[in-house]
């Protein structure tokens, strides 16, 4: 399922703002980001998204705008102490330069260290929760989005398991008619094989005809297939997550339409079963795209 959602809100520290993206996928993937110091949201994050969704690649991301100071300035004292202790031997070995400048101490990389303040009180208390109240809201909106493509998604569905049942009805049709054209080219092929067809057991004739029309009997593979439309309408009309199901009765689909193509001995019976074939692979394709 795809969506995208955005969710924003501040504090008395900083301003703060959720993105979500969903693509389509078999399982569910979270990935998410976030600024230096966040990490301990991690896994309450992943929590709430694996409440919410059972399928596709959800990539979160947070952004913080801080309002007030949130870092420290602290100075290095061993690096200095070195620094310092350097500065007289490169002044005797280098006589002419000048003496560095303060400025051009601490401008020194090591001399002055910038880290973020630990969160602690009230204020880190606050903005989680603010943080945590704007992913529940982002997490709604998403659901909106990917259940109103899930919606659109249901009609092409149902679609797709209409065509399956109207090429499953007009192979049913056509199945009906396999025994006599069976008997027929058995009784065509036997008078080409000898000249005498009075010869032929009638009995033995019946037997052979009878083999090949129970191996190409294919009212069972009917059935099943009407059996599997039926139980892809119910899943689609319930509530829930339906995708992993839908995928299931993707491959018996297939299973059904490839015994029918193999058992098939009419032309046009087995175009109706490569027709089912390539319905049944856009129904599987759509059904990637729904939870």
């Amino acid at each position: 399922m795809t969506g995208f959602a955005r969710a924003e809100g501040a504090t008395d520290t900083c301003t703060w703002g959720w993105e979500a993206k969903s693509v389509n996928g078999k399982g569910l993937d979270v990935r998410l980001r976030y600024p230096r110091g966040f990490d301990f949201l991690d896994i309450a994050v992943r929590e709430r998204v694996a409440r919410r969704f059972k399928r596709g690649n959800v990539s979160l991301n947070l952004d913080i705008n801080w309002t007030k100071p949130h870092a420290a300035v602290t100075v290095n004292e061993d690096i200095l102490a070195q620094v310092l202790d350097a500065i007289p031997k490169i002044q005797a070995a280098v006589p002419e330069v000048e003496p560095p400048s303060v400025d051009g101490i601490l401008g020194l990389r090591g001399v002055l260290e910038q880290s973020d303040e630990e969160f602690s009180g009230d204020d880190a208390r606050a903005l989680e929760g603010a943080l945590m109240a704007g992913l529940d809201q982002l997490l709604d909106q998403l659901a909106e989005v990917r259940d109103a493509e899930g919606e659109r998604m249901g009609g092409v569905l149902h679609d797709h398991l209409a065509d399956i049942e109207n090429l499953s009805d007009e192979a049913v049709e056509l199945a009906a008619m396999q025994p006599d054209a069976i008997r027929t080219r058995l009784n065509e092929q036997v008078q080409a094989l000898v000249d005498d067809f009075a010869a032929i057991d009638p009995d033995r004739l019946a037997q052979e005809a009878a083999v090949a029309m129970t191996k190409a009997d294919v009212r069972e593979e009917l059935d099943r297939l009407a059996a599997h439309v039926e139980a892809a309408r119910e899943l689609l009309a319930g509530d829930g997550p339906v995708g992993r199901r839908l995928d299931f009765l993707c491959q018996e689909f297939n299973r059904e339409a490839n015994t029918l193509c193999s058992k098939s001995s009419d032309t046009e019976l087995t175009r109706v079963g490569l027709d089912l074939k390539a319905v049944i692979e856009q129904f599987r394709e759509q059904v990637q795209n729904i939870e």
